[in-house]
């Protein structure tokens, strides 16, 4: 029954978001919520935002039929106050520009309704190897609110082309769903549902924002979405005591968290703010070595899939029981795990730096001939670094 519900608030999510997404897009228009051309994304005209108030819709919908009421309704009540504080943020932002520091605000306070309303936060995580270390509760409070706040400027982050965010937020959300279900944990009917409202207003606006996008999700999309599939990531796997519980979120969050920690680090390493806008992000990257819009989003699906896939095998493959290992199962393991990791190479090296380097080089090489191997070789390596790079012709 309760895989039901999740399937039922899944499809309902899809639809309201595919419905009322034009909507939230002619009232960004009359709003002036617009994005320009080149501000830090891909788009090559003016679009409107705000897709973030459509998927908000959609998701509370959803979750007001099928999540749990009774003693939980305080719960549910409290993550919904959250959404609907990111989503308010984020859209103030879209219309008229936030300060840095008043959405890092912003972020915080939707965290802690949350954290502190409905009691969202880990209070012990199981690691592997090292066992289960116990946290005080404020300690737990405040990493919590630190990792619901790293995974809203995560998705935020990666929100830079048509249908990435919205369809990498999808391809997880499905997997938290069927891993909250399968560990069975106190919390994994509400976060399993959630997990599904969450994939399936991503979907739903992804109809409009797929490639040529009709309208982008904004701040009031990328932020909300973060912020349900952090929440997801706390009811559904960090609160239990599976040995998967930290691993499924990072693994299934990599391309996120990868294509945020690079560009965070680039920017300080060479005296940036972490949140100035450059073209550092993987999206740009693969753009340079000629990629389409397209094809970039479907090799980042790819990917993500590919991760995804992996966590919730190593779920619900029996490769390993009551401390026994099935030849066969593990065997299938190692080679799914050794493909996500093949394609994560892939993609990072020989994709977006490799063939980068090379196509870069082949460039200088015809705009200024005279250069020499060394010095074309040097700017190459650093225009990879920093991000920023030379017009040539």
């Amino acid at each position: 029954m309760r895989h039901l519900d999740a399937l039922l608030a899944f499809f309902v999510a899809t639809a309201v978001a595919a419905l009322l997404t034009p909507l939230a897009g002619r009232l960004a228009r009359r709003v002036g919520a617009m994005a320009e051309p080149g501000e830090g994304g891909l788009a090559g005209e003016k679009t409107p935002q705000l897709g973030g108030l459509a998927i908000f819709a959609a998701a509370l919908l959803a979750a007001a039929i099928w999540m749990p009421e009774g003693k939980d309704a305080t719960v549910t009540r409290a993550i919904l106050g959250g959404a609907a504080a990111i989503t308010l943020v984020g859209a103030l932002d879209d219309i008229f520009e936030l300060k840095p520091l008043v959405k890092l605000s912003g972020q915080i306070g939707a965290a802690l309704i949350a954290v502190v309303v409905g009691n969202v936060k880990v209070v012990d995580l199981t690691i592997p190897f090292l066992g289960t270390p116990q946290f005080a509760h404020w300690l737990g409070a405040v990493l919590t609110v630190i990792w619901l706040v790293g995974i809203m400027n995560a998705v935020n982050f990666i929100d830079g082309v048509d249908g990435l965010a919205a369809g990498l937020v999808a391809i997880d959300g499905v997997a938290f769903t069927i891993i909250a279900f399968e560990l069975k944990g106190p919390n994994s009917t509400p976060a399993g549902i959630l997990a599904a409202v969450t994939a399936g207003a991503a979907l739903g606006f992804l109809f409009h924002n797929f490639n040529p996008a009709s309208i982008f999700m904004g701040d009031s999309g990328a932020n909300l979405l973060g912020y349900l599939i952090g929440v997801v990531t706390v009811q559904g796997t960090l609160k239990t005591n599976a040995a998967i519980a930290l691993v499924a979120p990072l693994v299934i969050l990599a391309v996120p968290f990868l294509d945020t920690g690079f560009v965070v680090a680039k920017r300080l390493k060479y005296g940036r703010k972490p949140w100035s806008k450059d073209a550092s992000h993987f999206h740009h990257r693969m753009a340079r070595i000629g990629f389409s819009q397209r094809k970039t989003v479907l090799y980042m699906y790819a990917w993500t899939a590919l991760l995804a896939g992996f966590a919730v095998a190593e779920r619900v493959v029996p490769w390993h029981r009551h401390g026994h290992y099935h030849v066969g199962w593990a065997i299938l393991m190692v080679a799914v795990g050794l493909v996500a990791l093949a394609g994560s190479v892939y993609v990072v090296y020989v994709l977006e730096i490799f063939k980068f380097k090379r196509l870069r080089a082949q460039d200088l090489r015809r705009a200024e001939p005279t250069t020499s191997e060394h010095q074309i070789e040097v700017r190459v390596q650093r225009e990879v670094e920093t991000g920023e790079f030379e017009t040539v012709g």
